[in-house]
């Protein structure tokens, strides 16, 4: 295929010997028509014979691998079309035959060494069905190589071979997804990013890998082109922040569920970086040099959290695990201070730990103009609690917003044994003049709701519309209607109330 082993070529446009005038072309179609049989339509204009041959590879390339594949039966001229596909992609669940484990023994039956069985086999077959694609294709101009399979240590030497295949044929963009959730990790097959360093240059522009061990090595220097990586409960040994500062162009980063990294300390700067996502990561530090980050996304435990140089940060979600922590959200992460869209999640409980509530930064969020909330309370009598009114001490900290999401979860329960935590004082909120839309999900006019609801009514100067989503049944609809009637007369502002959601079950 014309310029298939150039990196960014793209194939030629097809280039006829010569152009035939318009009325020889009507003409010809006639002739064409006048031969079909009578009451017959009209056939095909055109063979895909008859096109260009640097085209025809082209346009099965268009087809999914498996559908392009089953073309090499249509013809003799057509044996070899698909063997120029740019997508490699393959799927245990869809490259395989869907009835293969019920023709092993003829059987539909869910006896549990016949499942393992017939799975076993199902793997079998489908690490020959991907050798067996590998070897007749003919290695050129591949685009995207991708796997999701439940291969085993085992089978590791597959993994090897495939991943070489895809080196050598200069793949931009290689996806291995190890469809097993529950595992041991001492099971996870080895993925080879030597082999992705041994090619001399790597042309590899995007890395997704879950569920397998990498080991990268301090030698490893091929990555200069890497632009997002992506690692989901992934165990990783070796030198992890090294391989990191190799990735000089990396924009998008995401590290999900892995194990074997104590710190995520990455002195080297990435300043190409724009995007970074930790989730559910056991680490004692977060710290990297990101000059040109955009989005951070943390998930997990509260940890230190240094983002050096982030002053184009525009947006951050942060959702900590443990109970109490709504004000480090705010407090603990000063380097979000940037941002113009802040998410956060956060469990608060009347029973646990108490914390003391930080002293109040005024103005930190000075850019900050859209906030989303999604706050679940744990309590047993919810109506009492009135730990969201929290909320109303850290909106001092963002004088310029316009728009709060406040979602609302309660979960009763009467399992708790330790003390309770002391109460919040009532909310004292200073003036917002930029405030315009508030909404609330989950209101059932519990007391601290309707406190926090009229602090920000009273307060907020230019609101234009409260909205709260009621729950549950058609009484505390009519409930909730009520209250909003007294209160938007009360302090002169629109409340709108929408009925439950269909899906709030």
């Amino acid at each position: 295929m014309a310029g298939a082993g150039e990196d960014d070529a793209a194939p030629p446009p097809p280039s006829p010997d010569r152009q035939q005038p318009m009325e020889e072309a009507a003409a010809a179609a006639k002739r064409s028509r006048s031969e079909n049989h009578h009451g017959l339509a009209d056939g095909p204009s055109f063979r895909m014979e008859d096109l260009p041959a640097e085209v025809q590879p082209v346009i099965i390339s268009l087809l999914p691998l498996k559908e392009a594949v089953r073309t090499s039966i249509v013809s003799r001229s057509w044996t070899t079309l698909w063997r120029f596909h740019c997508d490699l992609c393959f799927d245990v669940d869809s490259n395989t035959d869907d009835n293969s484990a019920h023709q092993v023994n003829g059987t539909g039956t869910n006896d549990q060494s016949t499942n393992r069985y017939n799975t076993k086999i199902t793997r079998a077959k489908f690490m020959e069905t991907v050798n067996s694609v590998i070897q007749r294709h003919s290695g050129i101009g591949i685009n995207k190589f991708s796997i999701s399979c439940d291969l085993h240590k085992e089978d590791s030497h597959h993994l090897d071979k495939w991943i070489r295949f895809a080196a050598s044929s200069k793949a931009k963009i290689i996806d291995f997804h190890r469809k097993i959730s529950d595992y041991r990790v001492e099971e996870a097959p080895h993925f080879p990013l030597e082999a992705l360093d041994a090619q001399g240059s790597s042309f590899v522009q995007s890395l997704s890998l879950a569920s397998v061990s990498i080991k990268p090595r301090s030698g490893i220097c091929r990555f200069t082109i890497l632009r997002r990586l992506v690692l989901s409960s992934v165990q990783i040994f070796g030198d992890f922040p090294g391989l990191l500062a190799k990735c000089s162009r990396l924009e998008d980063l995401e590290i999900k569920w892995c194990s074997g990294v104590d710190d995520l300390i990455v002195p080297h700067t990435l300043d190409k970086l724009q995007h970074l996502l930790i989730a559910g990561m056991d680490v004692q530090m977060v710290e990297f040099h990101a000059t040109d980050l955009a989005h951070f996304e943390y998930k997990g435990r509260v940890t230190p959290i240094v983002l050096h140089g982030c002053l184009k940060l525009e947006k951050a979600t942060i959702a900590f695990e443990a109970s109490n922590v709504l004000p480090h959200a705010f407090n603990v992460i000063p380097s979000i201070s940037p941002v113009k869209i802040l998410i956060v999640r956060a469990f608060i409980s009347k029973y646990g730990q108490s914390l003391e509530l930080p002293l109040r930064p005024q103005g930190m969020f000075m850019h900050l103009r859209h906030m989303t909330c999604k706050i679940i309370v744990l309590a047993r009598d919810v109506n009492d609690y009135n730990g969201v009114l929290q909320l109303a001490h850290w909106l001092d900290s963002a004088p310029r917003l316009e728009t709060l999401d406040l979602h609302m979860s309660y979960l009763r329960s009467g399992a708790f044994v330790s003390a309770e935590v002391a109460g919040v004082e009532a909310p004292c909120m200073r003036r917002h003049d930029h405030l315009k839309t508030v909404f609330m999900s989950g209101f059932q006019c519990y007391k601290s709701q309707i406190e926090l609801a009229c602090c920000i009514l009273g307060n907020a100067s230019v609101l234009e519309q409260l909205t709260v989503e009621a729950i549950w049944g058609d009484d505390d609809y009519r409930r909730i209607c009520e209250w909003a009637e007294v209160t938007s007369k009360r302090f002169g502002k629109v409340i709108t109330v929408l009925d439950a959601p269909l899906n709030s079950e």
